[in-house]
């Protein structure tokens, strides 16, 4: 069986990396997922204070090896990603200028790949259904993690704990969390 690869944007891999170690590179489950971002996530990261700031550990040693895992694309995807990439930044430049163009770069690989993209971003979700596509929420990317026997539940709990204390929830935090695990949220 082929490996099923998952596309992780910025704030998804920034709200795992340090709590799921290594996060990238790494299969599960009976259908071989595995996650992988851009590298242009370090650029991103290193063009913003915000994130430095909050994300201090992201330059260490054993997360930017990590993130060397990187998706394999043949010269024919990226040309394919090239063109797409320009279309859906017109369309999402005018429609959601929210969206980065890091973030318009993952929807484009996720597209031409043919690969689910984990994302939370509101406007970076409308501009993926816009194109059909696929995109998981981080709490269910973390859920098809529990089904697998990857993590806990237990770490789930970390996980959503962590994010209460860094004031960085997903949209739709305390509604999805418990849907996807028969229980409210941490508080």
């Amino acid at each position: 069986m082929t490996q099923s690869r998952i596309l992780v944007d910025s704030n998804a891999y920034f709200r795992l990396a340090q709590s799921i170690h290594p996060l990238l590179g790494v299969e599960f489950g009976a259908k071989r997922y595995c996650l992988y971002c851009l590298k242009e996530l370090q650029q991103e990261y290193n063009r913003s204070t915000r994130l430095q700031n909050t994300f201090s550990w992201v330059n260490d040693p054993e997360y930017v090896k990590n993130r060397s895992h990187l998706l394999k694309v043949t010269r024919e995807e990226k040309l394919e990603i090239s063109r797409a990439n320009e279309f859906i930044y017109d369309y999402a430049r005018n429609v959601y200028p929210g969206v980065s163009k890091v973030d318009v770069l993952c929807l484009a690989h996720a597209e031409q790949l043919h690969i689910p993209v984990v994302t939370d971003d509101g406007d970076m979700s409308s501009v993926a259904d816009a194109y059909g596509i696929k995109r998981i929420k981080t709490l269910e990317l973390i859920r098809s993690m529990l089904d697998c026997r990857y993590i806990s539940i237990g770490k789930i709990r970390e996980i959503a704990s962590y994010w209460i204390y860094m004031n960085d929830r997903p949209r739709d935090f305390a509604a999805d969390y418990k849907k996807l695990f028969g229980e409210a949220a941490p508080k």
